[in-house]
């Protein structure tokens, strides 16, 4: 059975976007070293139109071939003129608000979003890229196996967290962390069920 894998940055103090769900400023803290493990160990994380620009080798994809991701996740691409920004992957967007797809490559997920990511899990396949936002993560919170939290070393002190699930203990089980020299660390949990 493929997994859900919810990878995500966040400040220290849990937040992943400034209050209006911009997270560029994340962007101030990818030092070589770093960007070079996100590169080389999470490249399919990474938008196709960035993989040149970054050098970024994806003939052969290392933990996903599936994206899921909300609207407003995806509007920034679309709002580019990107309408497959994962090209590289099998894209979903949630979205009530979107009626057709702006790319065949994506298809849109309006219903309900678990049943259909449970479907997506049991066909064959890698894993399963759930790629923000904090509602989604919410809505999706009983089918992720596997949280990869990117901690940049900034604190915001507010914004959008990292999900908007609700209180409930969800048991987890620390798999890896990786520190880097600017600060950065990456800590891997698995779902304990």
């Amino acid at each position: 059975m493929r997994k859900l894998t919810y990878l995500i940055a966040t400040s220290i103090d849990g937040f992943m976007a400034d209050p209006d769900g911009d997270g560029d400023f994340f962007n101030d803290y990818l030092d070589p070293e770093y960007l070079g493990h996100l590169t080389t160990e999470y490249p399919e994380t990474l938008p196709t139109h960035a993989h040149e620009t970054l050098g970024v080798d994806i003939s052969t994809a290392r933990h996903f071939d599936a994206i899921v991701m909300g609207r407003r996740t995806y509007d920034p691409a679309l709002k580019r003129g990107i309408a497959s920004p994962y090209a590289h992957l099998k894209q979903y967007v949630v979205t009530r608000s979107i009626a057709i797809p702006p790319d065949s490559a994506v298809e849109l997920i309006s219903g309900d979003v678990a049943a259909r990511v449970r479907e997506l899990k049991a066909q064959d396949g890698l894993g399963i890229y759930l790629c923000g936002g904090a509602d989604l993560a919410g809505r999706l919170v009983e089918e992720i196996d596997e949280f990869v939290i990117k901690t940049y070393p900034v604190l915001t002190g507010g914004g959008i967290p990292l999900t908007r699930a609700g209180f409930a203990r969800r048991e987890l089980e620390l798999t890896g962390v990786k520190t880097f020299g600017g600060g950065q660390v990456v800590t891997t949990y698995a779902r304990r069920r």
